[in-house]
This record gives structure tokens, C-alpha cells and sequence, in this order.
């Protein structure tokens, strides 16, 4: 053993995997508690739509969400406007961008819609972070980022017309986060997709209920930095050989009245 490696031996925090038959070592650094800070490994911006309490508009952009049949996970600061909003309307539209849309997202980045921020101090968590951190209030975040508001079928908020996918959802559950940790002030909020609005550029041909991959390309987020997907496949999929009408029982039933958004 060189040197090298046997330094990663020794290091408590260090492990090595052997290839046998090879003089090759390949060493990792198991991750220590303190680093990295996040995991936002990369995953789809969404523009959350919530209504306020004098009857405007709150967006807010995020990144921790994922869907499992009809239901989304949203991962939001406990005191945020939009948590506020949404526990209190039980309502909100989730807006997914596309990779063209990275100008009215960073227009949103460092705005809130809370304007306790202002007088925020010490002490009060993630108020204060934003303060301190370049955050300005906003009460016209459509106007602030020359987005298009677009009546909803369902729930009172909101649809952003320019994202090429919008999801009227409600409020089903409340989880806190961190419940065994002394910084708290996360928390996981389940919703329900109601209705799914898609733009007619993003659907897939001869299919009423399929988006074409090939045609969608979402705005990611990886470590706070913006990203699109590259725009072909890197291989075949063979999980993609399950039609998609099979999952449909942890989904919803077939919406007779399908409509065709188009392009904003």
C-alpha cells in the first residue's frame, strides 16, 4: 500500500474500496455531518402560486418537491408566505418552468412576500437569514417578474400562463421537519394535484394525457445553480416500457373534458 492510500486508511472519516486482482485503490470521503450543507442535488424548479390574505398573489420559487401519483411533497420554511398562505387556503398551483425561464426565476429569487422581513432580528430564524442575506419584500411578484397570471379552473390562486406546466392542487397534510433537532423551522407539506394544465407544444402526439419528454425541458436546480437538461435521451429506458395508463390507479381518473393550453 502507498502512501496515498494509506492515509485514507488511517482517516476516521476516510474509506477505501480495493479492486482485487488490480493494484488500483479508488478512494472516497464519506461525507461528514457538517458538509456539504444542502443536498439540493437537482430537481425542478416550481413557482408556487398562493393567494394572500388581502386577495393578491404570492409566487415563490422552489426546489424541494417531488410527486408520487397525484401527490407532491413541498419542502418550505415553516414561516414563509407561502406556508402561511397555503395553511391557511389550503390552496395553491404549482408552476413548473422551463429552462427558458431562468430570467423571471432569479427576478424571484431573493424576494418574499412577508413584510416581517423588514424588521426582522436576531433570533427569528429564516426571516432574519433572508434580511441579512439581500431579500427584499415584494407584494407584486407578478409585476416584479413580468409574469402572466392565468385564472385557475378549481382554487382561487393563480396559474403563471408562461410555465408550460401548472397543477392546481390542495392541501392534504403538515408534516414538521427536524423534530429531533434543535434548529427547527421546515416542514414538509403534502398537496393533491386537482387539475394538470400543459401547454399543446409539450404534449406527446396521438396520446389526450402524456407529456413528450422529448419535448419538455424543465429548469433544474443542482447546488443553487440553474440548469436545463440535455435534449436527447442518453439511453433507453427500460422502465419506460410500463405504459403510463398503468399507473393510473395512484393517480386521477381521466378528465373527459381534456383542454389544450397553448403556448404563451
Amino acid at each position: 500500500m502507498n502512501s496515498t492510500t494509506d492515509k485514507y486508511h488511517r482517516h476516521p472519516k476516510l474509506r477505501i474500496q480495493e479492486q482485487h486482482g488490480t493494484h488500483a485503490y479508488r478512494a472516497y470521503r464519506a461525507i461528514p455531518d457538517d458538509f456539504p450543507v444542502h443536498f439540493l442535488l437537482g430537481t425542478p424548479v416550481v413557482l408556487i402560486t398562493t393567494e394572500n390574505e388581502d386577495g393578491t398573489s404570492n409566487i415563490a420559487p422552489m426546489s424541494s418537491a417531488w410527486w408520487l401519483g397525484n401527490r407532491c411533497m413541498l419542502g418550505l420554511g415553516a414561516i414563509s408566505q407561502t406556508t402561511i398562505n397555503l395553511i391557511r387556503t389550503k390552496q395553491c398551483v404549482l408552476n413548473l418552468a422551463s429552462d427558458n425561464m431562468a430570467g423571471a426565476v432569479n427576478a424571484l429569487a431573493r424576494t418574499t412576500g412577508s413584510k416581517e422581513m423588514i424588521t426582522a432580528s436576531e433570533g427569528t430564524g429564516y426571516l432574519y437569514f433572508k434580511r441579512m442575506n439581500g431579500y427584499k419584500y415584494v407584494p407584486d411578484k407578478f409585476g416584479h417578474s413580468g409574469l402572466t397570471p392565468a385564472d385557475s379552473d378549481l382554487i382561487r390562486p393563480p396559474r403563471i400562463a408562461e410555465c408550460p406546466a401548472q397543477m392546481e392542487a390542495e392541501l392534504k397534510g403538515v408534516n414538521e421537519m427536524m423534530q429531533d433537532a434543535e434548529m427547527k423551522g421546515f416542514i414538509a407539506l403534502e398537496v393533491k394535484v386537482l387539475r394538470t394544465h400543459v401547454h399543446e407544444n409539450i404534449r406527446m402526439s396521438g396520446h389526450a394525457n402524456r407529456i413528450d419528454p422529448d419535448k419538455w425541458h424543465p429548469l433544474i436546480m443542482s447546488f443553487q445553480e440553474l440548469y436545463g437538461l440535455g435534449r436527447k435521451k442518453t439511453c433507453e429506458s427500460i422502465l419506460a416500457k410500463i405504459s403510463e395508463e398503468g399507473y393510473r390507479p395512484f393517480s386521477n381518473p381521466v378528465d373527459d373534458e381534456v383542454t389544450t393550453e397553448k403556448e404563451e
